[in-house]
């Protein structure tokens, strides 16, 4: 058995609760199992551990798992035994059962001892419905059951990472290793490094959000993207199925890797769009063409117009609509808009034609072209038909604050905005009153501001006013 690894982690935790970030542990249990480099029998050890959580244990949770305040009274912290945690499972793929859970709890766990943990996570769930995605259910009941595995102690840490051991074995006698290595390598993502890259190019990525950028021989970059999660993102451009044409150039043109993490997917999105444009890289083809676009401005008894970026005064914003990433774009937007509501495309500008419109003479124009509809009239339907498109008035007498802490809350970033436009992120009071006392002229992008009003409508209160520290 390989797993793609000469060192398997199989864990299991029992828990207080599903909330990794508030919840604490009860058990772990380590099946650790080690490879043979002369190719005899693999080494394995047992581990476990009931865990104080330093709080009660719900009563379901009691009886489900069996284990009670009683049994973690008196139990080691798990500050006390991180380090013997990390050590039993350094270097070693992290293997669990929806392991999304497991490893998300042990995460918030050492993050709040200010340990760093990030391992190779193989999820035996995902694991599952590849290999036998005829099956109904893939939980550890019904993998225990079809496999007839012989396991005690369900619901109990050890006794369900030695389950997870068995199926380990199981499948490799039900399926030829190749395949089962072919599905853990999609699962792991597990990418085939360039061979100009060193093989550790991916260790010091972290597991967190942040933009990466990819350097062949030139000082500029070759490509510049974001991600949630570095580490995952990164590996998937070097896998080895090359569902892109891109990656494969990539992959044959990069010599080195920067990353710069950040505390959430807002401060990734508004890194990755400026840094773009700033450093212009080859293979960024789609946020690269920052002067084609722009938005529109209309007022009543004139034709909309587009205004390009380049153009735009960034205090002017609310003034238009959009943004839009091109005029062809504007237009199309205004095409739609015509047939939806039977406006004028001669008063719109997507026509010049003497007489009735095209729109009209299919009967879906209101007749403004040829006074069967008064310009006043047709304008105040325009009005209500692009308020959807209407960019609003900056909310705030100045400069406003979106606070993003990440997962762990050991990072904590500051933006600093204005008129739909971002000044910068402050990562410490210093420069957070440095941005707010004397904030750069706002310059206006129109990916930022799309990203902005985006975030507005999803979660205005995430915007604090200037008046608020915004680090609390």
């Amino acid at each position: 058995m390989s797993l793609f690894a000469p060192s398997v982690a199989f864990v299991d935790l029992e828990t207080t609760g599903t909330r990794a970030a508030v919840d604490g542990i009860t058990e772990i249990g380590i099946v650790r199992v080690d490879a043979d480099p002369a190719g005899g029998p693999p080494r394995i050890e047992e581990w476990s551990t009931l865990v104080d959580p330093e709080a009660p244990i719900p009563p379901a949770i009691q009886a489900l798992t069996g284990i009670t305040d009683a049994m973690v009274r008196g139990a080691p912290t798990f500050p006390s035994i991180a380090g013997e945690v990390l050590a039993r499972l350094e270097g070693a793929v992290f293997v669990a059962h929806n392991a999304r859970f497991d490893y998300g709890f042990l995460k918030h766990a050492f993050a709040r001892v200010s340990r760093p943990f990030s391992a190779r996570v193989l999820c035996t769930v995902k694991l599952s419905r590849r290999l036998f995605p005829e099956a109904p259910s893939h939980g550890l009941d019904a993998v225990v059951e079809r496999h007839g595995l012989d396991v005690a102690q369900r619901h109990r840490a050890l006794g369900d990472a030695r389950a997870l051991w068995l199926f380990a074995q199981a499948i490799y006698a039900c399926r030829p290793a190749d395949v089962v290595d072919e599905a853990v390598k999609r699962i792991l993502k597990l990418p085939s490094l360039p061979p100009q890259l060193p093989a550790d190019a991916l260790d010091a990525i972290p597991d967190a959000p942040g933009v990466y950028l990819f350097y062949g021989d030139n000082p500029l970059p070759l490509y510049i993207g974001k991600s949630t999660n570095l580490r995952e993102r990164v590996a998937a451009h070097f896998s080895s199925d090359w569902r892109r044409e891109t990656d494969l150039r990539l992959s044959a043109e990069i010599r080195r890797i920067e990353v710069e993490p950040t505390a959430g997917e807002l401060g990734a999105l508004l890194r990755e769009a400026t840094l773009v444009k700033a450093r212009m890289p080859a293979h960024n083809r789609a946020l690269r063409r920052k002067a084609d676009a722009g938005v529109m401005r209309w007022e009543p008894g004139r034709e909309p117009a587009f205004v390009p970026a380049a153009a735009v005064d960034a205090q002017e914003v609310a003034c238009g609509y959009g943004p839009f990433s091109s005029r062809r774009g504007m237009r199309e937007c205004l095409v739609a808009l015509a047939r939806e509501h039977a406006l004028c495309w001669n008063r719109l500008g997507l026509e010049r034609r003497a007489g009735p419109c095209f729109a009209r003479q299919v009967r879906r124009c209101a007749g403004a072209c040829e006074g069967a509809e008064s310009p006043a009239a047709h304008d105040d339907r325009l009005a209500k038909a692009l308020a959807a498109h209407a960019i609003p008035p900056w909310p705030f007498d100045g400069v406003a604050l979106i606070r993003e802490a990440s997962d762990d809350g050991a990072r904590v970033d500051v933006h600093v905005l204005r008129d739909w436009c971002w000044l910068g992120t402050a990562r410490d009071d210093g420069e957070l009153a440095a941005l707010r006392e004397a904030p750069p002229r706002p310059v206006f992008d129109p990916d930022v501001t799309k990203l902005l009003l985006r975030t507005w409508a999803k979660a205005p209160s995430r915007f604090l006013p200037a008046a608020s520290s915004g680090r609390g």
